[in-house]
């Protein structure tokens, strides 16, 4: 049983500028991830657990400033099956 490995990934608009980068791991996001505007300013930032928004997560006003930052939780029905495992 080999472990899968984070594997880079970025993510354009349509018109090429970039949307997103972070990482996956199994098809979905996993670790921590940035999002753009079109205009290359940041949005927003934060960590995934496999698909699942965890942790604190910041977003950006336009010109790059920081507006708020949430905290996530997963959820429960996810936290649940893991701790079945």
């Amino acid at each position: 049983d080999v472990a899968s490995k984070p594997k880079p990934h970025t993510h354009l608009h349509k018109d090429g500028s970039l949307w997103a980068k972070g990482q996956t791991l199994d098809g979905e996001m996993h670790g921590y991830w940035e999002f753009y505007r079109k205009d290359g300013v940041k949005m927003r930032s934060g960590h995934f657990d496999k698909g699942q928004q965890t942790g604190e997560w910041t977003t950006f006003d336009k010109s790059g400033k920081v507006y708020k930052v949430a905290t996530m939780k997963a959820p429960k029905a996810k936290a649940a099956k893991a701790k079945a495992k």
